[in-house]
C-alpha cells in the first residue's frame, strides 16, 4: 500500500470533512473543512493498516486535518463544484417518470447516494427516492434544508 501523493503536494478535498469525534473542543459532526478546499500534505500515515491518511494543512483556515485518500484529488485535477454531496437530503423540483409512469412528484424527498462530476451535462446525482434510484441533474433538485451563509442548516417544509 503506497500513497499516491507526497509531502508538500497540494490537494483538493472532494467531500466536506466533519469532526468524527477526534477533533478536541468541537462537537461530533461539526464541519472542519468544506469540499473544494485546498490543503498541503504535511504528513502521511495509515489507519488500521489499510487506509492511507494525509495530514493536510489548510492555510486559509490554519487547520491541519487528516483526510483519507479517497477524499482528496490533486490540486490540478478536474474539479466541478457541486451543490449537494453524499447523504444530503434533497427535494425533487419536477416530476420524474420511468417508462412513461410518473414515479416521483415535485416535493418528494430523496437522499444523495452518489455525485457524478464527470458528466458533460454538468453535475448529476444518484438519488434514492422512495422505491426508486434515479440519476438526476442538479438543477432539478432543491435542498431539503435551507442553506445559510454560516454553513449551518435550518429545516424547511418541502
Amino acid at each position: 500500500m503506497l500513497p499516491r501523493f507526497n509531502i508538500g503536494d497540494q490537494l483538493r478535498v472532494i467531500r466536506n470533512i466533519r469532526n468524527d469525534g477526534t477533533w478536541p473542543g468541537l462537537d461530533t459532526g461539526t464541519l472542519l473543512v468544506r469540499r473544494g478546499s485546498m490543503g498541503v500534505v504535511v504528513d502521511i500515515g495509515t489507519y488500521l493498516q489499510d487506509q492511507i491518511i494525509y495530514s493536510l494543512h489548510f492555510v486559509d483556515i490554519d487547520r491541519i486535518v487528516g483526510c483519507r485518500e479517497e477524499e482528496v484529488i490533486a490540486h490540478d485535477a478536474p474539479w466541478q463544484p457541486s451543490r449537494f454531496e453524499f447523504r444530503d437530503r434533497v427535494i425533487a423540483r419536477r416530476r420524474f417518470a420511468v417508462r412513461g409512469e410518473v414515479v416521483v412528484e415535485p416535493g418528494t424527498a430523496g437522499e444523495v447516494i452518489k455525485v457524478v462530476r464527470a458528466s458533460p451535462d454538468g453535475v448529476l446525482y444518484h438519488i434514492n427516492f422512495p422505491g426508486y434510484m434515479l440519476c438526476i441533474p442538479e438543477d432539478s433538485l432543491a435542498p431539503a434544508q435551507a442553506e445559510t451563509t454560516q454553513g449551518e442548516n435550518t429545516e424547511i417544509a418541502p
